[in-house]
């Protein structure tokens, strides 16, 4: 493996490097003033999953294989994936950049801050909660004579009724539920609060969806951070913090240029979390991508339960740009671990675990595009196993099927499932969306819940007095972004496979204003993870020349 300068990257792509801010030798921040509205414009290929298991299902290895196979095989193409979070690093996962030779290099790099995007993020995000903290201090501080000396408007805030946490991009369990505000006797100001990680922030789903500089300014003034007394919206924009929080992020929304094992370019931007926000990388690493390159390959978070469910439609009814192929990727032992039979033989586990592959085709095949499953190979698969996947992928409606060897052998390993999914690319099919704009927001929510395989909805009293508030304030033409477990179809991680008809209960919903989503969390969704008992941090270090290595 030869990595080649960044600038040398771009000039594959016909990007000039007066478009670029480099840093360092590997990676480089792209000026969205590259962006040609009139260049022909590729085609967008979407990677989703089947359900995730421990086994790991190789989604990245997969993104990153295809975008080196079309390569390959002569055409121009270019990955974008999502920048990954400090949380999962440390974490569980270790890293996020794929693997062998379908990898993100420096890898290093991309998983340890890359160029402070997320750090950004965060400090915008803090200083509208540090910026609301104060406000209530002053007003309550001086009272009747806070407009006197701050010629203000008084704010009024419903020190009960802040919905704007704070974020650290750390997993920290600790910081899920705490108290703020107390100041040597006076507890007037103390009232609950939360740290969230960075990646579930409001503006991290609002840099993903943003379509340049300005959007990002108008999206994050509709912020909603608080309540007054009188329970009317106090957004960043009436608090004056909006200017600065974008500010802070006026180059955070500039994609980063980074490359593959192969050289291959890949655009890295954004981090939003699939099961608490839309799970995609940006429109405008997208915008770019598309105007540079004939193929640009994307991953959706999770299964398509998941990110691509709000691939389409959270993301695509903003962008207005939809993909022409899916292809669900899987792996014969995260097939077998979707069986929940007693005592199967090795087959009866592929046979049983199959079944959830055959839901995720379906599911794919609702959105009206050509559906393609990859097998993310492994030494051991048998050729019976595969012979019997690719048998059933077909039976259940995927347009092909073919094997991904992209891990040990790069573009070369994945070029025939690159040929085929060029050609399903040529297909006239219009992509649909689930639901349109006019419906409720009860018949959005169903809508979804019914793919999942609900029979009807479930509303705690807290979720049906909020939606009928979200109604009545002319918030019902969002679009809903359901918070689950990825574990599972259902809302209940311990539902494995494909559940059976059930009853899906909504514990409650959040205004995401300035995203423009309605948040609709299913039961106790984490925003904030813990660390586990053996974190993948206890395996980093640095060696004796300073490379980093465990990562």
């Amino acid at each position: 493996m030869k990595l080649l300068p960044i600038e040398e990257i771009a000039t594959k792509i016909n990007l000039s490097s007066d478009y670029l801010t480099s840093h360092g030798k590997y990676a480089a921040k792209i000026n969205l003033k590259s962006i040609d509205p009139i260049a022909k414009q590729g085609k967008l290929i979407l990677v989703t999953s089947t359900t995730p298991t421990p086994q790991g299902e190789g989604k990245t290895v997969t993104t990153i294989g295809i975008s080196e196979a079309l390569n390959y095989i002569g055409e121009k193409a270019i990955a974008c994936i999502r920048q990954p979070s400090l949380g999962p690093v440390f974490g569980q996962k270790g890293g996020a950049a794929g693997g062998g030779q379908a990898e993100v290099v420096p890898m290093e790099q991309l998983n340890l801050h890359l160029t402070g995007d997320i750090h950004a993020l965060t400090s915008a995000h803090n200083l509208a909660s540090a910026a609301l903290d104060a406000r209530l201090f002053h007003e309550n501080r001086l009272r009747d004579r806070f407009t006197e000396k701050s010629g203000l408007p008084r704010l009024n805030i419903d020190k009960n009724a802040i919905v704007w946490p704070r974020v650290v991009d750390h997993n920290d369990r600790a910081l899920r539920d705490i108290y703020v505000g107390k100041m040597a006797e006076n507890l007037e100001n103390v009232h609950p609060a939360a740290f969230d990680i960075t990646a579930a922030s409001e503006l991290m789903a609002i840099l993903a969806l943003s379509k340049n500089l300005q959007d990002l300014r108008q999206r994050i003034g509709k912020v909603v951070l608080a309540y007054d007394m009188n329970g009317r919206e106090i957004t960043a924009e009436d608090l004056e913090v909006a200017g600065a929080m974008t500010a802070i992020l006026q180059k955070a929304i500039e994609p980063t240029l980074m490359q593959t094992t192969e050289n291959t370019p890949v655009i890295v931007h954004a981090g939003p979390f699939a099961n608490i926000a839309h799970g995609n990388s940006s429109i405008i690493a997208d915008d770019i991508a598309l105007s540079l390159a004939d193929y640009v390959v994307t991953e959706a978070g999770f299964g398509s339960d998941m990110g691509m469910e709000k691939f389409f439609n959270i993301k695509a009814r903003t962008s207005g740009v939809f993909p022409s192929c899916i292809v669900v990727v899987s792996t014969v032992k995260s097939i077998k671990a979707n069986c929940v039979t007693d005592n199967p033989t090795a087959i009866e586990m592929l046979e049983c675990g199959a079944r959830n592959l055959g839901w995720h085709i379906h599911n794919a095949k609702r959105y009206g595009l050509p559906v393609i499953v990859a097998i993310n190979a492994f030494p051991n698969d048998t050729v019976e196993e595969l012979a019997f996947i690719r048998s059933f992928a077909l039976e259940n409606g995927a347009v092909d099927c073919e094997i991904s060897n992209a891990y040990a052998e790069g573009g070369k390993g994945a070029s025939i499932l690159a040929e085929k999914i060029v050609k399903a690319c040529e297909s006239d099919q219009k992509a649909q969306l689930l639901y349109g704009d006019d419906l409720n927001l009860q018949e959005k929510i169903f809508a979804v819940a019914s793919t999942y395989g609900a029979t009807e909805v479930d509303y705690s009293p807290e979720a049906m007095a909020i939606l009928q508030k979200l109604e009545a304030e002319g918030y019902g033409n969002l679009p809903v972004c359901i918070a689950k477990t990825p574990a599972s179809i259902s809302h209940d991680p311990k539902i494995k496979n494909v559940p059976a008809p059930f009853i899906l209960p909504v514990k409650t919903l959040q205004l995401a204003k300035g995203a423009g989503f309605i948040k609709v969390l299913l039961g106790d969704v984490m925003t904030m993870p813990g660390l586990g008992l053996n974190p993948a941090y206890r395996n980093i270090d640095i060696d004796e020349d300073g490379n980093i290595v465990g990562l």
